[in-house]
């Protein structure tokens, strides 16, 4: 067994998704998981990958790399990020709906880089992105081989800040500087 396939067999095993596997020059192996949509975790239920997954993950890919004899001085296990890339069929299917952004591997009317709402092609072939061009939504008709790179577009939700002004900044003097403490902008 290859060591990509002790990775994904490990991975799959344990009920997370691999996402990606990246091996670097200096020895770095850097896996990126995720949670599998609906599955229960003992770690928790919340939805996104925990630290607690990782070290599990983590604990097991150290010990199925070492009966493989897998040659690595450092073993990183991560999330995917906001920016999760998509790679396979099943990737697009499970965001269809939301925003990416995909780069093609020729140009299209101009450009590779394009951003907007992911969905299934009406033919049941491919993928459609709608974007706006500034006028108005447009449509890209896209298969996967079309696609260099695709990345989800991060939603940043900064409860409680919404349509509220950032306070203003208040100069410091060096004899109080140890007296401050901030509270990450909110209100007291």
């Amino acid at each position: 067994m290859s060591w990509s396939q002790a990775v994904e067999k490990t991975v799959t095993g344990l009920g997370y998704e691999l996402v990606d596997v990246e091996r670097s020059a200096g020895g770095l192996l850097r896996v990126y998981i995720d949670r599998v949509p609906g599955k229960t975790y003992p770690t928790g239920g919340q939805e996104f990958v925990t630290v607690e997954d990782c070290e599990a993950v983590t604990r097991q890919l150290q010990y199925v790399l070492e009966v493989e004899n897998v040659d690595y001085a450092r073993l990183e296990v991560s999330s995917p990020g906001l920016d999760r890339p998509l790679k396979t069929a099943e990737h697009y299917a499970r965001f269809v709906g939301q925003q990416v952004q995909i780069t093609l591997k020729l140009p299209f009317q101009g450009r590779k880089k394009y951003e907007g709402l992911l969905q299934a092609a009406d033919m049941g072939e491919g993928w459609q992105l709608v974007f706006h061009d500034g006028k108005v939504d447009q449509v890209l008709d896209f298969s996967l081989d079309e696609v260099r790179e695709a990345r989800l577009v991060p939603v940043l939700d900064f409860k409680g800040r919404r349509n509220k002004a950032a306070p203003a900044a208040q100069p410091q003097s060096s004899g109080d500087a140890g007296d401050e403490t901030t509270d990450g902008g909110q209100e007291e």
